[in-house]
């Protein structure tokens, strides 16, 4: 490969993995937005919001000129890896924190970006090196000490099975985000099929599971950016980054959404900065950009 195409081929995987960021930014004002939809219950907030992003689905490939019904002519695997990652992780994680306490949850649940470090070892063409492990697992400790800070972690075979459902949910996501690497010729487009088969799984659950409970003004107007955002837009461009950029990098970087959601917590007097959550914001920020140094050294 040529000097030149090599760094085209650098700067490709850089945008793409800029792209893939920003689902984590906006994954940062979930807990925000959750809490301000009230008492909606998670499966209902679950169909509203996946609704939103299977209108993304089809609304934007139309503004392009393209198609919208093209990409969902995938074959049954991918529809199984696209609609039970993303329907299978909330499934999961909402069992979890309702058969084991919130933090234990929290915490075993949020090991999917280290497993997405590892199991990146798997695809063709990557190579974990330390700086990847290491930088994630400062990642995890950061993580830890945010979701911890309040109390401690005491794990008991009590909540056995929340405990397994969040090692699922974990696992789920990491799988999901690895293995569309493996499908990268399947246009970002084809996201908004499978939020919308995640939707109507979720309405199911919703009817069968819990009592409708409709929002105030405020609680729509989250729940609008919680399908925009979050629960939305982040999936089809987390899908691109996965897909084509740093994926390892990408694995590091989410560790920054519980320290972003932290901080906006703070901002809007939901919290308080306390030391765990300055040494959380070094371990976070450090081990992303040790697992990122990749993107900013020149490959030979």
């Amino acid at each position: 490969m040529t000097d030149a195409a090599l760094q085209a081929s650098l700067a490709d995987t850089r945008r793409a993995t800029l792209i893939g960021g920003t689902a984590v930014l906006m994954w940062a004002t979930l807990a925000l937005l959750t809490t301000l939809t009230g008492a909606v219950p998670p499966f209902q907030l679950v169909a509203m919001a996946f609704a939103q992003a299977f209108l993304i689905g089809l609304l934007w490939p139309l503004s392009q000129g393209r198609s919208p019904v093209a990409p969902l002519r995938q074959g049954p695997l991918v529809w199984l890896l696209g609609v039970g990652g993303l329907f299978g992780f909330h499934f999961l994680f909402f069992v979890a924190v309702k058969f084991a306490p919130p933090v234990e949850a929290s915490l075993i649940n949020y090991t999917w970006p280290l497993l997405i470090v590892l199991f990146s070892a798997l695809l063709p063409g990557e190579r974990l090196r330390w700086w990847h492990v290491a930088g994630a697992a400062m990642g995890l400790a950061g993580a830890a000490l945010l979701i911890a800070r309040d109390g401690g972690v005491t794990l008991s075979g009590d909540h056995a099975l929340g405990y397994m459902a969040a090692i699922g949910s974990a696992l789920i996501w990491s799988g999901y985000s690895v293995l569309s690497r493996r499908v990268g010729d399947v246009p970002t487009d084809a996201v908004g099929g499978f939020c919308g088969a995640t939707a109507l799984l979720a309405l199911a659950c919703h009817l069968a599971l819990e009592t409708t409970v409709w929002p105030d003004a405020t609680g729509w107007l989250a729940i609008l950016g919680l399908g925009l955002g979050p629960v939305g837009l982040a999936f089809f461009t987390w899908d691109h980054g996965v897909k084509r950029g740093d994926i390892r990098a990408l694995g590091a970087f989410a560790y920054s959404a519980p320290l972003l959601s932290t901080l906006l917590l703070i901002g809007f007097g939901q919290g308080d900065f306390t030391p765990a959550v300055g040494v959380a914001c070094i371990l976070i920020v450090g081990g992303a950009i040790l697992a990122a140094r990749d993107m900013f050294a020149r490959r030979g």
